[in-house]
């Protein structure tokens, strides 16, 4: 019964959400050209982010998960929509990458990009003590922390990079949410996914895009998901994966390894308008 409660109130939600943002006044702002130069809307970011979070929320078992959901999910999605608006300025655009932003800084200018990527990396953090260690030492419990944090903030970064296409991000996080989404702390997965399944029709219909603030948080309520059933070897796992994929994306484009590959290409065309 939980985890049908915290998948429909995600889903309202996040449709709720799309509606009301989509009607606001200033909603032009956040339309955008796609890949096929079709005008959609950013309005799919926040919407994601607040569905999501709210359903995973709403399905965690006990305060301390609840917080966790609501720390990672929150901040990474408000964050990226700062990042989705204040990165579109002229002066914003010059910095790319990690290096790049810290070149801005080094300069005596934060970019929005940093702001993300802080962000981002603090609600990790956070939501990762939340969630915390059940091992004795203090030295065990704070490894454990950093690890957490790694997989969240890794995995709201992984998302990201895969938002490159219609309905991508979404079908990412749904292949990713399965496995968490059967046994214990199932319904926090569920509040995520059917947020995201609420939306997914949109999105391959080009009508919106997540931006940084859905694909943010949506990884990084995946990953703190994981995190609160995984010990130390499942977050060293995940974490050396992430890792890994993340050093990949900077030598190999996944857009052309997915249309490289046959089931993968037609998977990510699944459900997508025809051209």
């Amino acid at each position: 019964m939980a985890y049908l409660r915290s998948s429909a109130l995600g889903a309202l939600v996040a449709r709720s959400v799309l509606g009301w943002v989509r009607r606001d006044p200033q909603a032009r702002e956040l339309e955008r050209t796609n890949f096929h130069g079709r005008t959609v809307t950013l309005a799919g970011g926040p919407a994601l982010a607040v569905g999501a979070t709210i359903g995973a929320a709403s399905g965690a078992p006990t305060a301390r998960l609840a917080a966790a959901a609501v720390a990672a999910g929150a901040v990474s999605g408000a964050v990226g929509f700062y990042d989705d608006v204040v990165g579109n300025r002229p002066e914003q655009k010059a910095a790319k990458g990690f290096a790049g932003h810290l070149g801005a800084l080094r300069e005596g200018f934060v970019t929005s990009g940093l702001v993300k990527i802080a962000g981002v990396g603090a609600a990790g953090l956070v939501a990762s003590a939340l969630i915390g260690s059940g091992r004795r030492s203090r030295f065990g419990r704070g490894a454990d922390v950093l690890l957490g944090a790694g997989v969240i903030a890794g995995t709201a970064n992984l998302i990201n990079l895969l938002d490159l296409r219609p309905g991508r991000a979404l079908k990412a996080g749904a292949i990713l949410g399965a496995p968490l989404a059967v046994g214990r702390n199932a319904s926090m997965t569920a509040g995520t996914l059917g947020a995201g399944a609420a939306l997914l029709p949109d999105d391959l219909g080009e009508e919106i895009m997540l931006g940084d603030a859905g694909a943010n948080a949506l990884g990084a309520l995946l990953g703190t998901a994981f995190v609160a059933r995984s010990g130390t070897a499942g977050r060293v796992t995940a974490l050396t994966a992430l890792l890994a994929l993340t050093a990949a994306s900077e030598k190999v484009s996944f857009t052309k390894v997915i249309k490289d590959t046959p089931w993968l290409r037609t998977l990510d065309d699944l459900g997508r308008l025809s051209r």
